[in-house]
């Protein structure tokens, strides 16, 4: 498979926006290997290999270890993920797959328990700009290095 348009040469405008909204991880606190995760299983949902690549290199290079990046896609199943981090999967399952139920009440709830409403947004601000990114490669065909 080939790329289809180097977006980075056609549409730098568009890349330096999302770049943008990339930096914002860096005002919300969060910590980096949580962030990580979070652009793991976005990528997993939308099936983007270029990104699952790219950020699982990165968890690694956090030290995340290779138990919990392994589990991810089956997070529910294992007490590999703390309740903080479980809230946040499920909160980056629900917004990804927002049309299927839109973002539960429940799952609001639970992300709202470990979380005040500015690291609720923050937290939604990621989960929506991983995406951006996943769309971004996927309908350009990038495939991992």
């Amino acid at each position: 498979m080939e790329p289809r348009i180097h977006y980075m040469e056609v549409a730098p405008e568009l890349v330096k926006q999302l770049m943008q909204l990339e930096m914002y991880k860096k005002q919300t606190g969060f910590d980096e290997k949580l962030i990580e995760l979070i652009k793991i299983r976005a990528s997993q949902i939308n099936k983007c290999a270029f990104c699952i690549n790219m950020h699982t290199k990165d968890a690694r290079k956090l030290g995340e270890t290779e138990q919990r990046i392994y589990c991810l896609s089956a997070w529910r199943e294992t007490n590999f993920y703390t309740d903080q981090e479980r809230a946040v999967l499920e909160l980056t399952e629900a917004v990804t797959k927002i049309s299927d139920n839109g973002v539960p009440d429940n799952v609001y709830q639970t992300v709202r328990q470990h979380f005040d409403e500015k690291q609720y947004m923050d937290l939604v601000a990621l989960i929506i700009t991983i995406n951006c990114w996943n769309r971004l490669a996927i309908s350009n065909n990038n495939v991992p290095e």
